[in-house]
């Protein structure tokens, strides 16, 4: 009986010997595998993702190829409408006088030489006085003249007395002129006596601000009116030192008005300053606008202006095909088309049912017709898959940070 007793005794020990092996044998394990799942955690990139096929459906996922595309090449500006200075007049008077009348509003459009206004001064009156009167003279003075030639020609009269006459002709000639002159200037009529001066349109345009009223002293020097002729409206750009090089005479622009944003106005280079017109680093471009396109243009619209430089043929995509992260851009391409590891890389993704995807950093260049010019940090296959829609979802999935289902 002992014997046997003790024969069980030690198969049991044996049993939980095996047992705790067991056991033990099992927690070893789990640990090397939860050791592995954790180092695989840490080790994946944090600039891949991977969708199941049903998110990659639902997210509508689109991909295509590189291709080299026509795009112009642009430089973008700022700037603001105005207008030559030979079609832009501030109105003065060149004689001081009361305002008698005010003969246009703001906003009228006038032709040149319109009356805006007339003004009072009794100088005027004097100045007409003083050219009737050497009128008068230069007219007898004329007869005496041409009797004495005649008398001097015919030695009867010493011609001391012919060159005398001469010399008042003359000078009456030239007071009549002078008075002619400052009449003219004032815009007042030679003929009749009146005290009015009219203030007259210098050319073509609309009426801007009126800075006089009825009855007010209008000072010499002092701006009565300002007209403007929009029809020659042309854009000043800044554009900075960098972009200089690129700039010429003749290019196209196309602009729109900074709060005016949904209709596209072209207009050409015509002239480029040579100096900075300020602190920033900028030199003024002019670009001519057709006069069609200029109406309703008013000189001070702020514009921001595109100056398209070349037609070139380069790498591009869609825009949505680029994201932004920080400040670097980034595309998106399908993993699985090396042709290394290629069969592993397939064979993985069926067997997880998962479509992969890596961020690669791209330098955006200019845009044109929805398509952005690339260049590629590192090199990439020419038959890489690049995400074209569903960028900007992958970039978020990244971001945070594992929010698909594995």
């Amino acid at each position: 009986m002992k014997n046997i007793f003790k024969n069980n005794i030690s198969l049991v020990l044996v049993k939980n010997n095996i047992l705790i092996l067991f056991i033990g044998l099992f927690l070893i394990t789990s640990c090397q595998v939860r050791k592995t799942e954790e180092s695989n955690e840490e080790e994946k990139p944090e600039n891949e993702v991977a969708l199941t096929v049903s998110q990659f459906k639902t997210v509508g996922i689109e991909t295509g190829l590189l291709e080299n595309r026509n795009l112009n090449k642009i430089i973008k500006a700022n700037g603001y409408t105005t207008v030559p200075p030979q079609n832009s007049a501030e109105v003065a008077t060149l004689i001081g006088g009361t305002v008698k009348d005010i003969l246009v509003l703001e906003g009228t459009y006038v032709n040149k030489g319109k009356v805006l206004a007339t003004i009072q001064n009794l100088e005027v009156i004097e100045m007409q006085e003083d050219y009737h009167s050497a009128s008068a003279n230069i007219e007898y003075l004329q007869l005496e003249y041409n009797r004495q030639k005649t008398l001097s020609d015919e030695n009867v009269n010493p011609r001391k007395i012919f060159q005398e006459v001469k010399a008042k002709l003359a000078a009456e000639r030239a007071r009549a002129q002078s008075a002619k002159n400052k009449l003219d200037a004032l815009h007042v009529t030679t003929k009749g006596s009146s005290s009015l001066v009219p203030i007259v349109a210098p050319i073509n345009g609309y009426v801007g601000k009126i800075n006089i009223a009825k009855g007010a002293f209008a000072e010499t020097g002092v701006t009565l009116f300002e007209v403007v002729d929009n029809s020659q409206m042309h854009l000043d750009l800044n554009v900075y030192e960098k972009d200089l090089g690129s700039i010429s005479v003749g290019q196209v622009i196309d602009f729109v008005l900074t709060n005016q944003s949904n209709k596209s106005i072209k207009g050409k280079i015509f002239g480029i300053n040579k100096s900075f017109s300020n602190e920033s680093k900028t030199v003024a471009v002019h670009a001519k606008i057709d006069p069609a396109d200029a109406k309703g243009l008013i000189p001070g619209m702020y514009v921001s202006a595109n100056i398209n430089i070349t037609n070139a043929t380069v790498p591009a995509l869609p825009k949505d095909a680029i994201v932004r992260n920080g400040d670097k851009y980034f595309v998106y391409i399908q993993e699985g088309n090396h042709q290394q590891n290629k069969t592993e890389a397939k064979a993985k993704e069926e067997e997880h049912n998962e479509i992969h995807f890596k961020a690669i950093e791209v330098i955006p260049g200019t845009t044109d017709l929805g398509f952005t010019e690339v260049k590629f940090v590192d090199p990439i296959p020419s038959d890489a898959k690049i995400v074209f829609k569903g960028a900007f979802y992958l970039l978020s999935a990244i971001k945070g940070g594992g929010e698909h289902e594995h």
